[in-house]
């Protein structure tokens, strides 16, 4: 066994302390995953302030419901990403609370009665039904007729992400990833309300269409020009996948940072850790890379902090 690391340090915290003194300590701490939150900074404010790479947010749509939607406005809003990569409740969620509220709730309610009062529960958050279903058809039907009536007949969906974002205001990451040029990718846009809604309006359109070839178009033309590629993927799923996929075709991410809940031992994409993508070509050999297991509204909000001290 080598004799050659670093000796484990004890956490000393002070009252003066700044996030960024505790991220510190917590990487000579020798810790489990503090020691991953703070290789995580280290290697986000590399990426970040590299000139020269292409960066990719990606993250699962269940987050926006939460206030963690405020994070992602405000980097999107502060250009940390040249490319958003998520799923469809992403827009659900964004469109519905820019309109409307969600409710705190607990995970420990009766859903029977939720249901017979009208609201959905995503896990501790409640959705009632008047501030989503019948909301998002409202807008998302308006958004398309409107981008109809101007002559488009056929959409891919980074294009429907930005027609969207262009009806909203400034607590909307779409609204800011439309402002700053900033691509949104949806790989399983069909898999939620306004996927459903835009299957609806091609019912009454049936000369308009969905063009999902197209974002492999936009992908494929930022990659194969990018010099270094990275990523901060909240969740796995398909956002994440398709976040790792399309960068195989530049033999991989050179950075790599991975929060979840996942566990490996059952196979799946969402609990590999970003080591596991090394073998498939996704992320490079040498790529600064880690995953922090953790819940991301828990410790996003410290990591996020951190960054905005440290970042040029």
């Amino acid at each position: 066994m080598s004799k050659s690391g670093r000796p484990v340090k004890d956490i000393a915290v002070k009252k003066d302390d700044s996030v960024v003194d505790i991220f510190e300590k917590m990487y000579e701490s020798g810790g489990f995953e503090s020691r991953n939150m703070a290789d995580g900074l280290n290697i986000l404010t590399t990426m970040i302030d590299d000139e020269d790479c292409l960066k990719f947010l990606s993250f699962v749509g269940a987050i926006v419901s939460t206030g963690l939607r405020g994070i992602i406005t405000d980097m999107v809003r502060r250009k940390m990403c040249d490319v958003v990569i998520t799923t469809c409740g992403a827009l659900d969620h964004d469109i519905a609370r820019h309109y409307s509220n969600y409710l705190e709730g607990s995970f420990t309610l009766d859903d029977s009665k939720l249901a017979d009062d009208g609201i959905h529960r995503l896990g501790n958050v409640l959705v009632p039904l008047e501030s989503y279903g019948p909301l998002i058809e409202e807008k998302v039907q308006a958004f398309l007729q409107k981008e109809y009536d101007n002559g488009r007949r056929e959409m891919s969906t980074h294009e429907i992400c930005r027609a969207i974002g262009g009806n909203l205001g400034e607590d909307s990451f779409l609204y800011w990833a439309y402002r700053n040029n900033i691509p949104v990718v949806v790989p399983g846009i069909m898999d939620g309300a306004v996927g459903s809604q835009i299957w609806m309006f091609t019912q009454k359109h049936n000369d308009f269409k969905l063009n999902v070839a197209a974002d492999g178009d936009l992908l494929s033309g930022l990659i194969f020009k990018a010099k270094k590629s990275g990523a901060l993927m909240i969740g796995g799923g398909i956002s994440k996948h398709h976040t790792l996929w399309w960068n195989q075709y530049r033999e991989g991410l050179d950075y790599a940072v991975y929060i979840t809940t996942a566990q490996e031992f059952d196979g799946s994409l969402s609990g590999a850790l970003v080591r596991e993508a090394i073998s498939w070509g996704k992320v490079t050999q040498n790529a600064k890379q880690t995953t922090i297991h953790a819940e991301a509204t828990t410790v996003l909000p410290f990591l996020y902090l951190a960054l905005l001290s440290r970042i040029k």
